[in-house]
């Protein structure tokens, strides 16, 4: 009499997660903003973490943008090694809530357009995009734990927008 081994069962559904191509690479300010991870260890980003079995976050340190900084930056990358590569760039402050202002401030004087997600739940953003920029910007208005802003490709369109 064979015996149900659910083990097995969940050994075999761990290896089934598609694997999706890396998108292709954008950088934008000197920055990788999607591509592969290979794009991401040569701009620098070498200090990863699994945060679980299907992605990789990879992290660089004193990152400047836009002549602001220096901050901390981190790519998600898709897959277990992470060669589904990643769609978006995030920047933080490990110490002040507010140092990624000083990006927003220099995106105002470029001319860039901004307008705010949500009705002041938590969630809500701020979205900057300007007419033939590859990226659009998305800082946190309301959040828990570090205030982030994010550059994402223009393609990406699963974030959200105003």
């Amino acid at each position: 009499m064979a015996y149900p081994r659910p083990w097995l069962a969940l050994l075999l559904l761990a290896g089934c997660a598609p694997e999706r191509p890396p998108p292709p690479h954008l950088a934008f300010a000197g920055l990788p903003v999607s591509g592969s991870v290979g794009d991401a260890r040569r701009a620098g980003f070498t200090d990863c973490v699994q945060p679980d079995w299907g992605s990789l976050r990879c992290r660089r340190h004193g990152v400047m943008l836009l002549g602001a900084g220096p901050y901390e930056a981190a790519v998600d990358l898709v897959g277990h090694e992470g060669g589904g590569g990643f769609d978006q760039l995030t920047l933080w402050h490990a110490d002040d809530q507010y140092a990624v202002y000083k990006i927003t401030d220099v995106l105002d004087k470029q001319g860039w357009k901004n307008c705010s997600t949500g009705d002041g739940e938590r969630g809500d953003q701020i979205l900057y995009t300007r007419k033939g920029a590859p990226v659009r910007v998305s800082m946190d208005l309301s959040y828990w734990g570090k205030r982030r802003l994010r550059l994402i490709p223009a393609w990406n369109t699963k974030e959200r927008r105003c």
